[in-house]
Order: C-alpha cells, then sequence, then structure tokens
C-alpha cells in the first residue's frame, strides 16, 4: 500500500517537531557539560548541575521519539543513513552514557574530578557527534538502488566537521543562557561570561555554516539565491540578524530571561533554514519523503499511538519545568 500524501507530512512534521525539542532542551544540559572546566569546583560546579538534576534524563525522551520516528515513519532513509552515520552515531551514544554515567556517579566518588572530566568529555562528545551527522546527512551520501553505497569515512569532511564544531558552541551558549535564568550570585555573572562568548562563537559558526551550505549542491544554492527559493529563504538571515542583536542587548542590561529565549529562538531560525534546505528530501539529492515513507495504513496505525503518547510526553514535560522553577543554589531547587 502506498504512502499517503498528507500523512507523510504530519509524520515529517512530528518527527521535525521531536527532534527541535530535542536539541533545545537536552542542547543546554549539554551545554552545561561543555561548560564545565571553566566553572569553579565546589558551589559553581554543583549549583550548575543542581539546575539540570531533575530534567537532563526527560529530555533525551524526544532524541529516542525523533529516531524510533524516522525508523518507523520513513525506513527507506533510515536503512539508508544509518550505515552512512554509524561511526559518529556510536560516538553519540558513547558520549551520553558517559555523561549519564558521571552525572550518577560524581554525588558518589572520592574521585569527583575524574567523573567531572567524563561528564564534560561525554557533553562535548555528543554534542559534536550531532553536529558531524548533520552535516553528513547535508553534504548529501551515495546511494545504489536502495542502499548506502558510500564508505565508512565518507561522513568525515571539512563541513561535518564545521558544523560539529558549530554544535559545541551553541550548546555551550544554551548552558550559559540557562544558568543567567536560573542562578544568581558568582554563578550568575560567570555565566554571562560565558554567553557572550558563546554569543560570539555560535552566531560566527551560523554564519560560517550558512555560508558553505549553499555550495554543497546546486540544489541547496538555488533555494537561497534564485527565485523562486529566495523569497522564502530571505527572512531568514534578516530575522537571524535582528534576533542575533536583540540577544546582545539582553546581555548589555544583564536581562535574565530573554537570552535564553532569544537563543532559542536562533536555533529555531537555524532549524527552518536547514528545513528549506533539504525540505521534501529525506536523504538529500536521492530520496524524498514520500519515496521514503511507510504504508499509508502503517502511518495511520502509528498516528493513533503517537496522538495518545505525544500529549503525555509534553504533558509531562511542560510539568516538570514548572514544578522545578525558579532560582538555584547548590543544594538545589528551594
Amino acid at each position: 500500500m502506498a504512502p499517503d500524501p498528507i500523512l507523510t507530512l504530519v509524520w515529517a512534521g512530528i518527527i521535525g517537531l521531536a527532534i527541535f525539542i530535542y536539541v533545545v532542551t537536552d542542547g543546554f544540559d549539554l551545554g552545561i557539560g561543555i561548560l564545565f572546566p571553566t566553572m569553579a569546583p565546589g558551589v559553581e560546579r554543583e549549583t550548575a548541575i543542581a539546575t539540570i538534576k531533575p530534567v537532563w534524563d526527560a529530555n533525551q525522551t524526544w532524541l529516542v521519539l525523533g529516531g524510533g520516528g524516522v525508523f518507523a515513519a520513513f525506513p527507506l532513509a533510515y536503512a539508508i543513513l544509518m550505515p552512512a552515520v554509524y561511526a559518529p552515531l556510536i560516538a553519540m551514544l558513547l558520549g551520553l552514557i558517559f555523561r549519564g554515567v558521571a552525572f550518577k556517579y560524581r554525588a558518589r566518588t572520592s574521585r569527583i574530578w575524574l567523573w567531572d572530566f567524563a561528564f564534560f568529555a561525554g557533553s562535548t562528545l555528543a554534542a559534536f557527534a550531532q553536529g558531524v551527522i548533520l552535516g553528513a546527512v547535508l553534504q548529501g551520501v551515495q546511494v545504489s538502488g536502495r542502499s548506502y553505497a558510500g564508505g565508512w569515512w565518507d561522513w568525515l569532511s571539512p563541513f561535518s566537521l564545521l558544523t560539529g564544531a558549530s554544535v559545541v558552541a551553541a550548546y555551550a551558549l544554551l548552558g550559559a543562557c540557562w544558568l543567567i535564568w536560573r542562578t544568581e550570585g558568582a554563578v550568575q555573572d560567570h555565566a554571562f561570561r560565558m554567553a557572550w562568548r558563546g554569543g560570539a562563537a555560535s552566531i560566527a559558526a551560523i554564519a560560517a555554516v550558512s555560508l558553505a551550505t549553499p555550495f554543497l549542491s546546486h540544489d541547496y544554492f538555488s533555494r537561497w539565491f534564485e527565485t523562486p527559493g529566495i523569497y522564502f529563504s530571505a527572512p531568514v538571515p534578516i530575522l537571524l540578524a535582528i534576533t542575533g542583536l536583540m540577544f546582545i542587548r539582553a546581555l548589555k542590561r544583564r536581562a535574565e530571561v530573554a537570552p535564553f529565549l532569544l537563543a532559542e529562538l536562533l536555533f529555531l531560525l537555524t532549524f527552518i533554514g536547514l528545513g528549506i534546505s533539504i525540505f521534501p528530501w529525506a536523504v538529500p539529492g536521492q530520496v524524498t519523503i514520500w519515496q521514503a515513507a511507510t504504508a499509508s495504513n502503517a502511518q495511520s496505525f502509528m498516528l493513533v499511538g503517537i496522538g495518545l503518547l505525544l500529549p503525555v510526553i509534553l504533558g509531562y514535560t511542560v510539568y516538570g519545568y514548572w514544578l522545578f522553577r525558579g532560582k538555584v543554589g547548590a543544594e538545589g531547587y528551594a
């Protein structure tokens, strides 16, 4: 049975939403791990850990939903892309494992320095690997028939290394802005300094990736620099520039909530730009979302399940953030 065109779009939207929510939620707690070596041992590190302790593991639910959704709704894309990014995918999973273990063990050992390093290394590796996967998919993969036809190291390129470093910088920015919102005193002062550096690095990274992406293929180039694509893409860099200026102003006046929200808006705009570049491709230049989609009866059956599950996930996520709101000290939430 052929895929339903409308249900295919719905499923693409659901997976895109799950991936975006994962990036902007798990991004800030990975960012805190990336920033960990810049924090003083003791109160500063314990306060940073306390801000994410109630929510960090729930944030990863969205990664499972996004990855599982691709497997279930777009099996052909999953079958082609997974072999192309096995190495960075395994690196990401190992990073998340080390990070999770370190998060628990650091509170139960006298060798806290070792697990603090593991927390930093796991967070940085996971963030970098996610960026590399994004770059590897964007630059395209070799396909023969319905299978991946490239080599083991095709994912490794200057562009994928650039996107990897960009995600690390962007997550560090989110982590700093989260600490500005949730802490005060010396910890918040340090977070402001890190937000200035992370903001500069992230804006430079967005510019570099944005300039490089259109030259990966003529399809990307036409969407950004030729008509009619330019009519849809032109507002994105303009809005990015405006958001960047608003972010700088928010830091200058030492706003507490606005930097985090504006950093999230930067992510949203870059996500929209990514969508403009690749839609409707599931495997860029090779397989569209309709070619990659599963049968319509399977789409309908799974939509019932996700229709019941998604409100529950959204509900406990929102409730968790509402319950653990406000400023945090080294001892945790008041």
